[in-house]
């Protein structure tokens, strides 16, 4: 049995964000009707917050079983700094094995590193149609103009009308270039921010940021805004997570043990009781969130599932083209 390799050219020439943005979607379903399976992503710390080994970098493992297509596998992907930013490598690193949950073949080894950046910003833009029903535009506020960034605000263009981007990076070049490149996606105004608070002006904040610091305020978190800490580390105060009326979570074990809950969860601030919905159960209308007056929190961490259910597209249409290289592994 054949393996199929495909780069990361190849499945950009092969699934567009809009695709991307319909995996995703279906996937949510999947998740609040159970036929997804999800475990909790496993971690390897290569220095990212341990003193060893000293690689500032980490590594996740995430398996899934997407029921809509029919389809298995998992992710190895991660993000590092050190000697890897210092080369001029992108921050994240990825390969996605996608398997047939029949018989246990590898249909595919492929780049995720694609993939991953644009299905997070596709989780996004989906929370999104499901917490503002029938809105069409809204003002964002982006803290990130980097590769997360970027997918970010297509993945929100193809689903809502942006009228302003407010747009602030520690790297002030970094968002003179997201405007530039950005100008012909967004149909409103692109504003660079000179600081933080100035961002946030907006009724949606995504933050997709490597920050360490808790930089998002509360007092800077009105009312009718929702607001997506998207990064590894919590980027937001205590007091925004604290005093959010709803939490809305893409995998409630996986957030209380990474990112934004991560601290507030081992100190016992926050449990699973805190957590308003998941995207899943929005998706199926099992649950419904009010946000008119409301602070909001939405964390779509990321899981295995949308990675394989937008990996699993893209094998099909390779095959149906004839594309890729083909490898047997086992004779």
């Amino acid at each position: 049995m054949e393996t199929m390799l495909l780069s990361q050219r190849e499945i950009q020439s092969l699934v567009t964000m809009k695709d991307i943005i319909e995996c995703v979607d279906k996937t949510f379903h999947g998740m609040g009707d159970g036929t997804v399976v999800n475990p909790t992503k496993v971690n390897l710390d290569l220095g990212e917050t341990s003193p060893f080994p000293p690689y500032d970098g980490f590594m996740n493992a995430m398996p899934a079983y997407v029921g809509w297509n029919d389809s298995a596998g998992i992710k190895w992907a991660g993000g590092f700094l050190g000697e890897r930013k210092k080369q001029g490598l992108p921050y994240v690193t990825s390969l996605i094995l996608l398997l047939d949950p029949k018989l246990g073949h590898f249909r595919a080894v492929m780049d995720g590193a694609y993939i991953t950046n644009m299905r997070t910003g596709a989780q996004t833009a989906v929370a999104l149609k499901y917490l503002h029903g029938e809105r069409k535009t809204l003002r964002l506020g982006l803290y990130g103009a980097g590769m997360q960034g970027h997918t970010q605000t297509m993945a929100l263009s193809e689903l809502f009308d942006l009228s302003e981007v407010r747009v602030y990076d520690v790297n002030a070049s970094a968002s003179e270039r997201y405007a530039d490149d950005m100008k012909d996606v967004v149909k409103g105004r692109i504003h660079i921010a000179k600081n933080p608070e100035e961002a946030a002006e907006a009724d949606v904040c995504v933050c997709v940021t490597q920050s360490k610091e808790e930089f998002f305020r509360h007092e800077w978190f009105r009312p009718g805004m929702i607001l997506f800490p998207m990064g590894s580390y919590q980027e937001c105060t205590d007091e925004c997570i604290l005093n959010a009326h709803s939490i809305i979570v893409d995998h409630i074990g996986q957030t209380l043990h990474r990112g934004a809950l991560a601290k507030l969860a081992d100190a016992g601030a926050i449990t699973e009781k805190n957590i308003s919905a998941t995207i899943g159960e929005l998706a199926v209308e099992r649950k419904s969130i009010p946000v008119s007056g409301k602070r909001v929190l939405c964390i779509p961490i990321g899981t295995g599932a949308m990675d394989i259910s937008v990996a699993a597209l893209a094998w099909e249409r390779a095959s149906a083209r004839e594309m890729g290289g083909k490898y047997v592994f086992v004779e």
